[in-house]
């Protein structure tokens, strides 16, 4: 079962999008990968959550049944950067490119966090909006999975087992999601469908602090 979920969590949101060029410039000394489009900011000291480190009591990712055996090991560290771009407050954007996701806050700053993003072929770029939010939320492969991928169940339950983990923050009118993932390894590389990936702790850090109608900046 749990080779088949692992298939499953690089094909949690499919549709087909044009990859853009590279420029290969930089190199992310984390990811060994391209930096084609990075953000201006400046990395300020400041402790970063550990592995360990509880949610809060309320939060119901730890009142789930299952919340004992969900991988909080965080792969990047969230952690507070100095922004100088010009993006409101309140607003996510993502770098494709760098593989991270910003939350604008006021002062000047953003919440920074490592993020999976689309293997090629299937990165995308644009502006969207949160329009649902969903906590474990249920999966059902669209209608262009399953005609490349018959074999894939029609639905699954969500749970630990589910390849969108503990939140997902549906993205417009599309098939994309800001989720979750049970597989922290895997943040801070392109091997998703579309869909940006966090682990299932910085998922529901990230899905406290936005709300439905958030505006949400992809950059590639």
């Amino acid at each position: 079962m749990r080779r088949f979920v692992t298939a499953l969590s690089g094909l949690a949101c499919a549709t087909i999008a044009l990859a853009g060029p590279v420029a290969a410039y930089e190199i992310d000394p984390l990811t060994r990968q391209p930096l084609s489009e990075v953000l201006t900011v400046r990395v300020r000291a400041q402790a970063v959550p550990t592995a360990n480190a509880a949610l809060p009591a309320a939060d119901p990712l730890q009142q789930s049944p299952a919340a004992a055996a969900v991988p909080q090991a965080t792969a990047i560290g969230r952690e507070t950067v100095a922004y100088t771009g010009p993006h409101t407050p309140g607003t996510i954007v993502v770098s494709t490119a760098e593989r991270r996701l910003y939350l604008v806050l006021p002062g000047g700053e953003a919440m920074r966090y490592g993020v999976g993003v689309g293997r090629p072929g299937f990165t995308w770029g644009g502006t969207q909006t949160v329009t649902m939010k969903r906590e474990w939320p249920d999966w059902r492969p669209p209608a262009e999975m399953l005609r490349r991928r018959p074999d894939l169940p029609r639905y699954m339950k969500g749970g630990i087992e589910n390849p969108l983990g503990s939140r997902a923050m549906y993205l417009g009118n599309t098939i994309y999601r800001i989720h979750g993932s049970n597989e922290p390894e895997t943040i801070g590389t392109a091997v998703s469908s579309g869909c940006i990936r966090m682990t299932n702790e910085d998922v529901a850090d990230l899905y406290t602090r936005v709300k439905v109608g958030t505006r949400v900046i992809v950059q590639r």
